[in-house]
């Protein structure tokens, strides 16, 4: 199977090798304009065996979410579904929306966006929904949007458990630095309240600094390290997205920190890290579960078949027991 990657506003096809088409239950959502000549399929009928096409949109190229399009691939491949992956090299607004005005203009069958600005976008999700197209969002929500569903994890709740974990092993007191992603989107967001929420009500945990990445792995470095010069006493770092989670590796490797690191996302590089003790704790939305989740999603929606409008990929912390039922709070 050849993979392409979509850079710098380049829209490529990921043609995935055909496999058995899910049968009898499924059905065309409705007629909508035909894609481009380029992609050689014409929208037949479910019966006489045409192929799917939905599209990926990410915020920017990252470790994490090249897992996502593997599953993501896998799943589509087992569906005869073609896959369109887009994601500029740095987070990019203008990037997310010229992608999903093309992906209207060739007439995909859905699309999955992780929004970098929920109120931005929803226009252009609006319109493609309105030309009959499925939008899901993932990681990210653009709730005011007409999208169709949402999957991943709670991401206040993300928060909340982020915070309990940094209780757990400072003992409730300490200073801690954050670093997160684009201020805009909606997740890291939440990520950030449900995190500031629960370290203000059970402890006495000082928050020194926050800074925001806008997406960027050098850009994210830099600012890291520019915390850690200027608080060298704090007691953890923690993480709020995936970008920060995988530059503090460097980080942590090239200052040779032993503080407390707390990172955000399952991939094989992060969990090496867990190993080698740059890493003290992942919290995961179970992001390995999106990429599957994604494709059965639109293709019960393309399908005209209803399907949960929230899809909750739960909260996993490796490194650690997982969180008890109850938990005794400071204070």
């Amino acid at each position: 199977m050849k993979r392409l990657c979509f850079r710098h506003g380049l829209v490529l096809p990921v043609l995935l090798a055909a496999g058995i088409l899910l049968s009898g239950c499924f059905h065309s959502g409705g007629v909508i304009d035909p894609p481009s000549q380029a992609s050689g399929e014409s929208r037949t009928s479910q019966n006489t065996g045409r192929q799917l096409t939905f599209g990926i949109i990410y915020p920017m190229v990252n470790a994490t979410y090249e897992m996502v399009t593997e599953k993501a691939e896998a799943a589509a491949e087992d569906n005869n579904i073609q896959l369109l992956v887009q994601a500029p090299d740095e987070a990019n607004l203008e990037q997310q929306i010229r992608f999903m005005e093309l992906m209207i203009k060739r007439g995909v069958d859905g699309i999955a966006i992780a929004p970098v600005d929920p109120k931005a976008l929803v226009s252009v999700i609006n319109k493609a929904v309105s030309h009959g197209i499925p939008v899901v969002c993932f990681e990210s929500d653009s709730p005011d949007s007409n999208r169709d569903a949402y999957i991943g994890a709670d991401n206040r709740k993300t928060g909340t458990v982020i915070g309990q974990t940094v209780d757990r092993l400072l003992g409730g007191k300490g200073m801690i630095l954050v670093g997160s992603g684009m201020p805009h989107m909606l997740g890291y967001g939440e990520r950030l309240k449900g995190l500031q929420d629960y370290l203000a009500k059970h402890t006495e945990i000082d928050v020194l600094e926050i800074r925001h990445n806008d997406g960027n792995e050098d850009y994210s470095a830099l600012q890291l390290e520019q915390m850690i010069t200027d608080h060298p006493h704090f007691s953890a770092l923690v993480n709020l997205d995936f970008v920060s989670s995988s530059s503090s590796v460097l980080v942590w490797k090239a200052k040779g920190l032993t503080r407390y690191n707390i990172a955000l996302g399952f991939t094989p590089s992060l969990t090496q890290a867990l190993d080698n003790g740059q890493i003290t704790r992942i919290i995961s939305q179970n992001e390995q579960n999106w990429g599957a989740d994604i494709i059965n999603t639109l293709l019960l929606r393309s399908s005209g078949i209803e399907s949960p409008e929230r899809i909750d990929t739960n909260i996993t912390i490796i490194g650690e027991s997982p969180l008890p039922t109850d938990r005794d709070h400071h204070g």
